[in-house]
């Protein structure tokens, strides 16, 4: 979409705290995997946290519960987007979140168009969210499936029980 970039938040809520040994692996790979992530082709933007080595966005957490945390990201182009969620390391950890986070039992994954140079706050992103909570796929806040030009995601999507 010319003029637009696609912003994407994923939400989980961690099987336990930052610093509990049960989410250590994840904690330990976060720094490696977003990195990974600013490295790709296509990426624009990601919410930061503090900067403390072995944090990522985890201090970016919802409401009071610091073990429920965002990742908000904007990216060029959709297919951009699939290359790292599904084409690269990122997708074995994905594979893995049941080990990490527990299972949100909704919809907890959303991704909507901005203008070039946007950079969505959590409280916009979370507002998206809650819109396709309420109405589903529409222009103002969509899933994989809204998009035609997506495809990588159909093989690799979340079993319907850590979607819905």
């Amino acid at each position: 979409m010319s003029g637009y970039h696609l912003a994407e938040l994923n939400v989980g809520r961690l099987v336990a705290p930052t610093d509990d040994p049960r989410v250590a692996e994840f904690m330990t790979n976060l720094d490696r995997i977003n990195g990974l992530g600013k490295r790709m082709p296509g990426f624009v933007w990601m919410m930061e946290g503090s900067g403390e080595p072995g944090t990522g966005n985890t201090e970016n957490a919802i409401g009071d519960d610091p073990q429920h945390v965002a990742n908000l990201t904007v990216w060029e182009t959709v297919e951009q987007l699939e290359t790292f969620v599904w084409g690269t390391l990122h997708k074995q950890f994905y594979e893995r979140r049941a080990e990490w986070f527990e299972v949100l039992g909704k919809m907890h994954f959303v991704m909507w168009w901005v203008p070039e140079g946007h950079q969505p706050t959590l409280s916009e992103a979370l507002d998206r969210l809650e819109h396709l909570k309420a109405l589903g796929d529409s222009d103002q806040a969509f899933g994989w499936s809204h998009l035609k030009e997506a495809s990588q995601w159909r093989a690799g999507r979340c079993a319907p029980l850590a979607a819905e």
